[in-house]
């Protein structure tokens, strides 16, 4: 799925557009390219979205299906001669990173790809806030 580009980054890239245009201007009496100009100082850049801050409780919420597998209270998991990774107690970053890396599909599991694009992106920091708090 893309996304549009924000008014923001589309402006900042007319821009640049526009600034290499000109520096390759001829003169019109020679043909001859124009002689170089200061460089024009390029349109910042659209700042990137913070990431979402996570809600725990919240979070806990959205894992109870989570818990079918990786079992997080207490870590028994329903599959006894299939290792589950533990998610409970891991980094807030570590967990964020690999579900959005599911959903992008470029870490590799059918059932956790299809989880994960479920999630939005404030689904995914709520349920690393509370999956993180864990002790296990």
């Amino acid at each position: 799925m893309t996304r549009p580009v924000p008014i923001a980054a589309s402006l900042a890239l007319a821009a640049l557009s526009f600034a290499a245009f000109a520096q390759t201007e001829t003169t019109p009496a020679t043909g001859e390219p124009a002689p170089a100009t200061a460089p024009a100082t390029a349109a910042p850049a659209a700042s990137t979205p913070a990431a979402p801050v996570g809600s725990a409780e919240r979070g806990k919420q959205l894992t109870f299906t989570c818990q079918g597998c990786h079992g997080v209270t207490g870590y028994k998991n329903a599959y006894p001669n299939y290792h589950v990774p533990r998610i409970g107690g891991q980094s807030a970053v570590y967990l964020t990173n690999a579900l959005g890396e599911y959903k992008k599909g470029t870490r590799k599991h059918p059932t956790m790809e299809v989880q994960a694009q479920s999630f939005s992106e404030q689904d995914i920091a709520d349920i690393a806030a509370y999956l993180s708090e864990l002790k296990q």
